[in-house]
């Protein structure tokens, strides 16, 4: 989103980026980040809780969001236009109030299809809990103009959404600027990885990964001196995984906690290949954003998916890397090990990359797909009901 909005100035328009901040002790703070009006309003803190205390933080998000705002220097301020992203899918209630008191168009950015891919992945049952999160997305879709989906598979299910008058459905490619090697607070020299070929995995970790097959792809490789597994960030599954790689007593395997997204040019420029989770019992598609990461630093992809995602065809349609779907530990061993060991497949692969990164996934392209959206509606109806 720092991207984005770092964007929109450059085109010449006047972005406020509103956002949550658990640490305030005022009601609003406002400060200029990278030139971007940043306007920071005291809310709850959804991260680091269990599942039902983040459901209800969440929940309270938008309601405290609002009063904080009305004590704001913007509480009348007409906006042009309102883009907001999803997870989480609780900002229905704030757009709604803002979207009718200026009479703008709105613009969803979906990344996340919530609550089904929780019932894809046994989380959640065809119960209460699930209808009342499917009444909740149901309402934030109904307060979008237009709502830009990350492939074409996720299409079709906001079809019905779609057909009513005045709304637009589009595939709004992921984006991300291009980044200086500032260095990175991680050095591999200083590991136990120093020497190896490094394949890195990097931000959340959770049930929604299925990451435990990598865990075990790193003992199937511990015979190979030469190859190494790094994994930086956060996320429920982080203790579970490490504590698989102590049991197993792996050398070959390192956690390390997040670091600052300044630090990802300068972190990637040491490892080999980058490793890309999604657990097979996914049905909806996405495409994380690590991938554009990855390919931007020019890392070829190790990839674990599920079948029939659109992410596995784009990694082999522009052969940027190798998309496994199954559950062979022994057959993502021999996708790694062509990884480690062909030296102009990766070379290659860094040229595909780079270039795939600079033509589909720049933040110049999504501004400009947002904007018109945008200003193609100039004076939209009030919300309609769910």
């Amino acid at each position: 989103m720092r991207d984005l909005a770092a964007e929109f100035v450059a085109q010449g328009h006047e972005p406020v980026v509103i956002v949550p901040d658990e640490t305030l002790e005022v009601p609003w703070t406002e400060e200029a980040v990278a030139g971007v009006s940043v306007l920071r309003l005291r809310a709850p803190g959804t991260r680091g809780y269990g599942h039902l205390q983040r459901a209800v933080r969440e929940m309270l998000l938008p309601l405290a969001m609002l009063r904080a705002l009305r004590k704001s220097p913007f509480r009348r301020t007409h906006w042009d236009g309102l883009v907001w992203y999803s997870p989480t899918i609780f900002f229905g209630p704030l757009i709604w109030f803002l979207r009718r008191k200026s009479r703008c168009a709105s613009y969803l950015i979906l990344r996340d299809i919530f609550p089904e891919w929780s019932l894809d992945l046994g989380l959640m049952r065809r119960g209460p809990v699930y209808f009342f999160f499917k009444a909740v997305a149901r309402f934030q879709y109904s307060v979008a103009d237009f709502i830009g989906v990350q492939t074409p598979s996720n299409l079709p299910y906001l079809a019905g959404w779609a057909s009513s008058a005045g709304r637009r459905l589009e595939v709004l490619q992921n984006w991300l600027a291009v980044a200086p090697d500032v260095g990175s607070s991680i050095a591999i020299s200083d590991t136990v990885l120093a020497g190896r070929k490094i394949f890195v995995y990097i931000g959340n970790m959770g049930v929604a990964q299925g990451m435990d097959i990598f865990i075990e792809l790193a003992d199937s490789l511990r015979d190979r001196h030469d190859i190494g597994f790094l994994f930086v960030g956060r996320g429920t599954a982080v203790p579970h995984l490490e504590q698989m790689a102590r049991s197993r007593a792996l050398e070959n395997t390192v956690f390390h906690e997040e670091v600052d997204p300044s630090e990802m040019p300068g972190l990637l420029s040491q490892c080999h290949a980058g490793l890309l989770a999604l657990a097979p019992s996914h049905r909806t598609h996405n495409i994380p954003g690590k991938f554009l990461t990855y390919v931007q630093a020019g890392l070829p992809i190790l990839a674990r998916v599920n079948r029939g995602t659109d992410l596995a065809g784009l990694i082999e349609r522009e052969h940027i890397g190798r998309a496994y779907v199954g559950d062979s530990v022994e057959e993502l061993r021999a996708l790694a090990e062509e990884l480690a060991d062909n030296v102009e497949l990766g070379q290659r692969m860094e040229v595909n990359g780079r270039a795939l990164a600079s033509r589909m996934f720049s933040p110049e392209v999504a501004v400009r797909q947002v904007v018109a959206a945008l200003s193609s509606q100039q004076d939209p109806l009030p919300p309609t009901a769910p």
